[in-house]
Formats: structure tokens, C-alpha cells, sequence
């Protein structure tokens, strides 16, 4: 088994052991490290590293677990990895054949279990089976972008391998090799979406993770349209943030300037994204839409599109560029580069207030992005971090970056950032988590730093930013604006925890920053150190992650929970300074160019 997994280039499998996978770890033994067993600290942790190495190599990724229960904690690193389209292999052990059925100790029906997550789920019942299972695994998870699932029992594990099948009827010899095919777009479909772009005014672009590869040429098709181009979270590294026309991230975690080009567009063009909140597109009949997405399945499925090109993003981009007419008036991207240069200032203004001495969480990011590392890669958690990650964070050509896009699950942000520097050991590594994150799993992944010290310390830098608000900050403020409850600290209120003194007690360098004069001081101190930080910053939970526009329903709910929440003071103060700062860039006097 191991062997076929070398040959499909797996040289390292995430996991935690169990007597259920006995003869798997035997097996790890014996092949003296390749493929490694990385002994991670919980099963959940295996599949989202497993991801995460998928999204950082383009690589299948891989992890395994025991019968039961260890199974069972893989799953939601693995649902991560199928929602953002990522190629993983699960190998997990299962009972012996001999007790399947009698409700024996950790018997679960795991094909039942992983039918829904895994595009491929089978059961290995005849060692030369094996092989065939193995090669489908691969081929159906890189062929679908998602989860293929391999059960073995435990005596099928300590069987006599039969590498090759008996040449008889019902045999099946496999082999291991895939090629990416190039799906290439139809040609009146093409010719139909050129016609519609190029009778376009105002054409905006939202381009995704499907557009990883396709750089220069959506660069390219932007500066002949003339168009703006929002980048969905998981579609951030894509593009650099330092090209004039990119106007950031677009959504609830969005920028004004991508929100004022979609409520202004009259061309629509999506390029390798399933951005899924129609609230933040445009309005149905207000332009009309291109979409290119290689999967049939998800075209037009988002907004009404008048051309759909089900292809790879690059070959119909290559495709469709030499039927573009540049647009001779650039007065649309004008007002979109302005819109950029004034949000950034907004930004700016916004991560300098500070209220009754506590950091803004804003300035932690915004302290940071100069200051990034070159080649760096980012990873970030799910929470009201996220919000500061995704606006104040800057890309820069060849850093990357990646969360939990679809499933947007809390607890993946450091073992992302721990696969990342397995994959990546010359390249810095950044992760920014909450409080809440980080107490639900990431403190235990520090032991994960400890146990592989010799191969995650020295070298670039490698920091994990904890925000310490405590607070579920981000569920803090769903309550607030959508559902117009005030917090309720029962559920939110998290206890005060020494994460930087943690990080000491483990021979990990810890830094710890409450006053807004040092954040610059501190990040200098965890960039420079000689082993992985973690820098926790106690930060102020009152200042919102306010969206690109209010919608009116929200600030209704907002409004009427304010009035019995336990901090309506402090989040009333701080959002009318924060909003005030959208206000003071168009205040007369203000020199705009063009007014």
C-alpha cells in the first residue's frame, strides 16, 4: 500500500495512530520515511493539513486514521477539502472482516459514513485489490478536485501483499499516471462572450482560486476592458494587490472599492469562482454576465450569465483575448482606481484609532503588511481576524495565501500553516488566528511544532498571530447584525489564556503585545526570531468588522440589539469614528482629481 502511495508521488501522510491502522504503521516503519507518518495531535488536524498541502503544492494530499472514532475525526477536514475543491486521499483502518456486522468495539459502516465527502469510497477486501483501489483513489481525486476514501480492516493491513492480481476473470491491472487535460471553451460560446464584453461600459471581473494559473492572462484581458478586478478569498493570490485595478477582496469581507465597481458595473465577467452571495453581486437585469468555470455543474449558477464557457480559465482567457477591442475610454477604470487609492486611505485612517488604550485589531494587519516577508506564505482562520487578514494584508508577487474558503470552519488557520512549512521549509509562514481557534485546537498543534522541532525551527520566519479579545468575535457580531440580539456572553465570553507564555513552556518563542505604540516593535521581534512565535496581541473585541455597505436589515437588527447589549457604549463610540472615516473622504476641500 505504501508503495503505490510513493509512486503517486505521496511522500509524507498526515495522522495519528491506532490499533485499527496497526499494520499501515508497520508498514510507515519499515519504509524509513518515505512516505512519513507525521504524528499530528488530532485527526481533524491530519485531514486539514492534508488539504492544505493539496492547496500549497497543487499536489494530492494525504492522511489516515484508525477504525472508529479516529475516522470520524477526519471528516471535517475532509468536507474542507471537497468544498474548496481540493485533491486528498484518506487511507483509514477498518475492524477485521471476520466481526463486520456483529456490532463489534469500534464498528462503524465507514463506506456509509464518507459516502457524502468522498467522490471515491472504497473497501479493500482482497489484498490485490489493493492496487486498482489505490489508482482509482488518485485518479478520481485529481480528476474531481476532491476526497477519495480507502477503508482497509485490520487483517486485510497484515496480509501477504500481492502486488500484482492473479491473471484470471474479475482481476483488474491498474496503473499509476494522470495528465491534466486541457478543456478548451466552444467556439460560438466564446465569440458570444467576446461580443458581450466588448459592448461593455463598465465591466467588472470577480476572479477565484480557478484562476490560479491564468496571471497574465487575466491581467491582460482587465487592461483591454478596462475593468476592476475583485478576487474572491480563496482567488487572493492570484493577482498582486500593489496592480492599480485590483480592487481587493469582495464581499462581507470585502473592500468599498470592490463593492462600488459591482453596484456600478453594466458587464459582469466571473473567472474560476463560485463567489456565492448574491447580495454583494449585482443586481439581477443590471449587467449582463461571462462566466468561465471548468465545472458544468457550477456555471450560471450564481448570477444570470449570458455566455457560459465550461472550460479551463486560462485556455478561454488565451482564447477570448485576441476577440477583445480594447476600450479606448478609461474614464470607468478611472474612477475605479480612485475608489481603490481612497479606500486605502480609508484603511489607513481606520487602523489608527484606538480606543481607551486597547489595539485596534485592525493595526495588527495593517502594521504587518509593509513589512512582509518576500515569497511568504499566509494562512488564516475563520473569525473576525479573517475580516483584517483580507482587507489590510497586501499580496505581493509570489507570496500565497489560503483559508477555509466554502466550508469556512473554525480551527484550520495553523494546521494549514504547519503543512505549509512542511512543504515549504525556505519559505516564511504566517497564520492568523483567534482566540477561539486557537483554543480550540491550535494550542495542542504547537506540541505538533515541538514533536518535529528539527524540521519546523530555524530557518524563515514562522508566527503564529493570535488575537486575544476573548471573545467569539465574529459569531459575537452575526448575533448583533443578523439576528438583532445583543452578545450573550454565556456563549461568548472565552477565558483569558497566557498564549505567549504557552509557546515559552514548549521552547517556542512567545511575544506578547497590549499596547498599540509596540505592535510595530512586536512584529519586528517575531520576524527576527531564530524559532517558530507565537505572537498574541490583546486586542479590543468592540470594533466591528463593518461591511463594504450596510444593508438596511442589518443595520435595523444591529441597531435594535445595541440597545441591551453589554458593551453598546464602547461599539457605539467606535463605529461612528470607523464609519466617519468613509465620510471624511468626501468632504469638501478633500483633493479627489476628478470630483
Amino acid at each position: 500500500m505504501l508503495d503505490r502511495l510513493r509512486q503517486w508521488g505521496v511522500h509524507r501522510v498526515y495522522g495519528y495512530p491506532g490499533d485499527g491502522i496497526n499494520g499501515m504503521l508497520g508498514a510507515f516503519d519499515r519504509a524509513q520515511g518515505d512516505p512519513e507518518f507525521i504524528q499530528v495531535r488530532h485527526e481533524e488536524m491530519a485531514a486539514f493539513m492534508a488539504c492544505a498541502h493539496a492547496k500549497f503544492t497543487g499536489e494530492v494530499g494525504c492522511c489516515t486514521a484508525t477504525s472508529g472514532p479516529g475516522a470520524v475525526h477526519l471528516l471535517n477536514g475532509l468536507y474542507d477539502a471537497k468544498l474548496d475543491h481540493q485533491p486528498v486521499v484518506a487511507v483509514i483502518g477498518q475492524q477485521k472482516r471476520l466481526c463486520l456486522g456483529s456490532h463489534y468495539q469500534q464498528e462503524i459502516a465507514l463506506e456509509q459514513l464518507f459516502a457524502d465527502v468522498s467522490e471515491y469510497c472504497q473497501m479493500v477486501v482482497e489484498p490485490a485489490q489493493a492496487r486498482h483501489v489505490i489508482d482509482r483513489a488518485f485518479k478520481t481525486a485529481l480528476t474531481r478536485r476532491s476526497v477519495a476514501t480507502v477503508i482497509i480492516p485490520e487483517d486485510i493491513q497484515e496480509a501477504e501483499a500481492q502486488p500484482s492480481p492473479p491473471k484470471t476473470h474479475g482481476a483488474v491491472f491498474s496503473s499509476v499516471g494522470w495528465s491534466r487535460p486541457r478543456v478548451l471553451p466552444n467556439e460560438d460560446e466564446l465569440r458570444k462572450a467576446a461580443e458581450i464584453l466588448n459592448a461593455g461600459e463598465k465591466v467588472a471581473m470577480i476572479v477565484g482560486q480557478g484562476a490560479a494559473e491564468a496571471e497574465a492572462e487575466v491581467v491582460e484581458t482587465a487592461e483591454l476592458l478596462g475593468a476592476g478586478v475583485a478576487k474572491a478569498l480563496l482567488g487572493r493570490e492570484v493577482l498582486p494587490d500593489d496592480l492599480p485595478f485590483v480592487t481587493g477582496p469582495i464581499g462581507l469581507l470585502g473592500t468599498k472599492a470592490s463593492d462600488n465597481m459591482i453596484r456600478g458595473c453594466d458587464t459582469l465577467l466571473m473567472v474560476g469562482t463560485s463567489f456565492p452571495y448574491a447580495e454583494w453581486l449585482p443586481d439581477e437585469g443590471q449587467a449582463r454576465g461571462v462566466e468561465i468555470d471548468i465545472d458544468g455543474r457550477m456555471i450560471g449558477i450564481r448570477y444570470p450569465m449570458d455566455a457560459h464557457l465550461v472550460a479551463d480559465s486560462r485556455e478561454s482567457l488565451k482564447a477570448l483575448i485576441p476577440l477583445l477591442r480594447r476600450k479606448e475610454d478609461r474614464g470607468w477604470r478611472k474612477k475605479i482606481e480612485k475608489d481603490i487609492a481612497e479606500w486605502n486611505d480609508i484603511l489607513d485612517k481606520r487602523a489608527g484609532q484606538h480606543f481607551e488604550g486597547r489595539i485596534n485589531p485592525q493595526a495588527v494587519a495593517h502594521t504587518l503588511s509593509p513589512k512582509l516577508p518576500d515569497g511568504c506564505i499566509l494562512t488564516a482562520d475563520s473569525g473576525s481576524g479573517t475580516n483584517w487578514w483580507a482587507r489590510h494584508l497586501k499580496l505581493r508577487k509570489g507570496m500565497r495565501a489560503s483559508l477555509s474558503g466554502t466550508l469556512a470552519t473554525m480551527g484550520p488557520g495553523t494546521p494549514y500553516a504547519i503543512a505549509a512549512r512542511f512543504a515549504y521549509p525556505d519559505r516564511p509562514v504566517i497564520a492568523f488566528v483567534g482566540d477561539g481557534a486557537f483554543q480550540m485546537n491550535g494550542m495542542n498543534e504547537m506540541i505538533t511544532i515541538k514533536r518535529y522541532w528539527d524540521r519546523l525551527a530555524g530557518g524563515p520566519p514562522f508566527i503564529f498571530c493570535v488575537f486575544n479579545n476573548q471573545d467569539l468575535n465574529q459569531v459575537t457580531w452575526e448575533q448583533r447584525a443578523m439576528a438583532g440580539d445583543p452578545k450573550f456572553p454565556g456563549s461568548q465570553h472565552i477565558p483569558d489564556v497566557p498564549y505567549a507564555q504557552y509557546a515559552e513552556l514548549l521552547g517556542l518563542k512567545g511575544v506578547y503585545c497590549d499596547k498599540p505604540k509596540k505592535i510595530g516593535e512586536a512584529w519586528d521581534e517575531a520576524l527576527a526570531a531564530d524559532r517558530p512565535v507565537v505572537l498574541e496581541f490583546k486586542v479590543d473585541q468592540e470594533i466591528a468588522p463593518i461591511p463594504p455597505h450596510i444593508m438596511a436589515a442589518q443595520g435595523k437588527k444591529a441597531a435594535k440589539a445595541a440597545v441591551h447589549d453589554p458593551e453598546k457604549a464602547g461599539i457605539a463610540t467606535r463605529g461612528v469614528r470607523q464609519k466617519l472615516t468613509e465620510i471624511a473622504e468626501h468632504l469638501p476641500g478633500r483633493d479627489h482629481g476628478e470630483r
